[in-house]
């Protein structure tokens, strides 16, 4: 099985990987090559956030009321207010508001691609726009990751990322199985998958499951060599190895992608 200690530089580029990728909570999320219809605020200023890289250009129609600035991975974009005199009240100094309701239409340039947007403005707060990483970006990101590195170290790295949860971004999660699995040497324990994870570019997936016993039981590595938790199983990683009654421990199981 690979040993942990072999693993101190992947495990700092991971660390400096997922330290620069933005939060995605709270954010409405694009994807490169195919139109998103998405709501702005017609009245604040709107974030556009680039993941894992700059936003190099932003094209759009100036002539329908908007305002776009970029910096790094950030862009902001203002629909412009119309101020006009109001002749309904007398004295002047009164000015009527009119915000813009048209919809336009943005092409982002991020990590080398386009992310065209179909903005509706619409009354209501600043919205942040996160450009997530489509299949190839996220397949590039991974092979100059994961790429340097033996096979060892990339599976030891993996298992890492998994326990520690820090799991870069260019990681695809995949939804996780919900049945139960029990293997014919270990009658006693429960396996429940908990994340499953999808590393393109580099022929690799990985899940993390939830081992848990009714009774006192001593674990080894080689028990989860099972067809049971995939295909062309790499390496096999517990968190513990001894468990006691109503115990549990993490299992993190290292697959080559088939036809790799």
């Amino acid at each position: 099985m690979p040993r942990f200690g072999r693993s101190l530089r992947l495990v700092c580029a991971l660390a400096a990987f997922t330290a620069t990728a933005p939060a995605l909570a709270q954010s409405v999320a694009a994807l490169p090559d195919q139109t998103s219809r998405i709501r702005l605020s017609n009245r604040d200023v709107n974030h556009i956030v680039c993941v894992g890289g700059d936003i190099d250009d932003v094209k759009f129609s100036a002539e329908k009321g908007l305002a776009v600035e970029r910096g790094g991975s950030d862009a902001w974009v203002k629909f412009l207010v119309l101020e006009t005199d109001d002749p309904n009240i007398e004295g002047g100094g009164a000015k009527t508001r009119t915000y813009v309701t048209t919809p336009s239409e943005f092409f982002v340039s991020c990590n080398g691609a386009i992310y065209p947007l179909y903005a509706e403005p619409a009354d209501m707060p600043a919205q942040t726009v996160t450009l997530v990483p489509g299949a190839a970006q996220r397949a590039r990101a991974n092979d100059a990751l994961l790429g340097p590195l033996v096979e060892e170290e990339r599976a030891v790295g993996i298992v890492l990322a998994l326990l520690q949860d820090r799991v870069p971004a260019s990681f695809s999660e995949v939804a996780p199985s919900r049945e139960r699995l029990t293997l014919p040497d270990l009658p006693s324990i429960t396996i429940s998958e908990r994340r499953r994870l999808d590393i393109e570019g580099a022929g690799l997936s990985a899940s993390e499951y939830l081992v848990s016993t009714s009774n006192q039981v001593a674990l080894e590595e080689r028990n989860f060599l099972d067809s049971a938790l995939g295909p062309d199983i790499f390496a096999v990683t517990l968190d513990r190895l001894a468990l006691g009654q109503g115990d549990s421990a993490r299992l993190i199981v290292v697959r080559r992608s088939v036809g790799q």
